[in-house]
């Protein structure tokens, strides 16, 4: 599903599979496990699978196959997974980015304007077949302007087109120094990292910025799980377990 046209399959980093097909979704299995429990007063073993997880995610995906304007062509020539002029990324001038999802007519409109393209009755069309074509103009365009300036043009538009951002810019945009998205991190090669999303307005999480280090508590969760000093003691005397905690009082 991944990928441009005529390319490798693109890996989406862990994202996809650990994070949300496996970490979020077993997460709310989790919730969900509780929330039952409650009413019926029992357990149950939850089968979390992270190849299973990752498909159920892109359930969109699957079942967009069947329409002809989403996901019917092969890889990376559909509508949004880059085969679309106005669902990509261009590179401007200064070899930044920027990103392009222009999919309703009127973000469309207002992307045709901010590109000068507002009267150009050929670069109206959204139809696949004139895709590879606009797409080409599209980058001509894009290259002759730098990011700052096509983000200063696009900015009262709304027209779907935002900068693509590194670690380092993406704290300091507008929108996410407003509401405060990055928080100052206690690792100085990461000086800020995300804020927890989504935010509750009564009970917001409270991060933990410090340093997580294998073995943080082991000796603990080992303790609250049944677990005597003693055989605490043999498993780490054995190598079995590790602890970073320095004087444990086991």
């Amino acid at each position: 599903m991944l990928g441009r046209k005529d390319e490798n399959p693109t890996p989406p980093v862990n994202l996809l599979a650990d994070f949300a097909g496996g970490g979020l979704l077993t997460a709310f299995a989790i919730l969900l496990a509780l929330l039952e429990r409650q009413r019926s007063s029992e357990g149950q073993v939850i089968d979390a699978s992270m190849t299973e997880g990752a498909a159920y995610v892109s359930s969109f995906l699957w079942n967009s196959r069947v329409s002809p304007l989403i996901w019917s062509r092969p890889r990376g020539e559909n509508l949004i997974d880059t085969g679309a002029h106005f669902y990509d990324t261009y590179k401007t001038k200064d070899g930044k980015y920027m990103a392009v999802g222009a999919i309703e007519p009127q973000f469309y409109q207002r992307l045709l304007k901010g590109l000068g393209l507002e009267n150009d009755s050929a670069a109206t069309s959204q139809s696949p077949e004139d895709y590879s074509e606009l797409k080409e103009r599209f980058t001509t365009i894009f290259e002759q302007k730098t990011q700052k300036e096509w983000s200063e043009i696009f900015s009262n538009l709304d027209a779907c087109v935002t900068p693509v951002l590194d670690f380092l810019d993406a704290p300091d945009h507008p929108h996410n120094k407003d509401r405060n998205s990055f928080l100052k991190s206690t690792c100085a090669d990461t000086p800020r990292e995300p804020r927890p999303s989504p935010l509750l307005s009564r009970t917001p999480a409270t991060p933990d910025l410090s340093i997580p280090r294998s073995g943080d508590r082991a000796v603990e969760l080992l303790l609250e799980a049944g677990y005597t000093q003693e055989e605490v003691r043999q498993m780490l005397h054995q190598g079995v377990v590790k602890s970073s905690a320095v004087g444990s009082k086991l």
